[in-house]
């Protein structure tokens, strides 16, 4: 992923997510940035018109002070997705912990059939993405982690394709991403 961030726009060069605005190649203009979160791994832009795209870890210093220089808030928003692809982690949790995930799901508005839908429709490619190709991630799988594992060579191409058209399926994952956003 080669991004460059330039004085008052944020160039695209390689973006590898089918179905975002800047894939492969885009500029992103200051008037269509709504926040950001440098810090978020990786770091994270949100549009106006509600896509999240991200920049390389290495570029998050970067983004913090084309923020900072543009006046676009920096804002640290939960990862809805982190929540909904637990499941998925190479670690397991009590039942007070699965509970609590579930109750903010709830509280975000999802409600339990809907929780059980999306998990669902990811778990094949997620388990190929994390488990299949050694990944073993235990600590976090989000929207970055979805999107990887339906474009990406870490998910077996079956497991990939179980996940339908990509195009699709990320329009999917950022009504899901931003339900949640003011």
């Amino acid at each position: 992923m080669l991004v460059v961030i330039a004085d008052t726009e944020i160039r695209f060069r390689d973006y590898p997510f089918v179905g975002a605005s800047v894939h492969p190649r885009g500029v992103l203009a200051l008037a269509e940035i709504r926040d950001a979160d440098p810090s978020a791994t990786p770091p994270e832009i949100r549009t106006v018109t509600e896509e999240t795209l991200f920049v390389a870890a290495g570029d998050g210093p970067a983004l913090e002070k084309f923020c900072h220089r543009n006046a676009i808030p920096v804002r640290r928003r939960p990862d809805i997705w982190a929540d909904l692809l637990e499941p998925f982690l190479d670690t397991s949790f009590d039942l007070a912990h699965q509970r609590a995930t579930e109750a903010q799901l709830l509280a975000a508005g999802f409600p339990a059939a809907e929780i059980v839908e999306i998990r669902r429709r990811v778990e094949r490619a997620m388990v190929s993405y994390n488990f299949d190709s050694m990944l073993w991630e235990w600590v976090h799988l989000g929207l970055f982690d979805l999107l990887s594992a339906a474009n990406g060579s870490l998910a077996r191409w079956t497991a990939r394709k179980s996940l339908g058209d990509a195009a699709e399926l990320y329009r999917w994952a950022m009504r899901i991403a931003h339900r949640t956003n003011e």
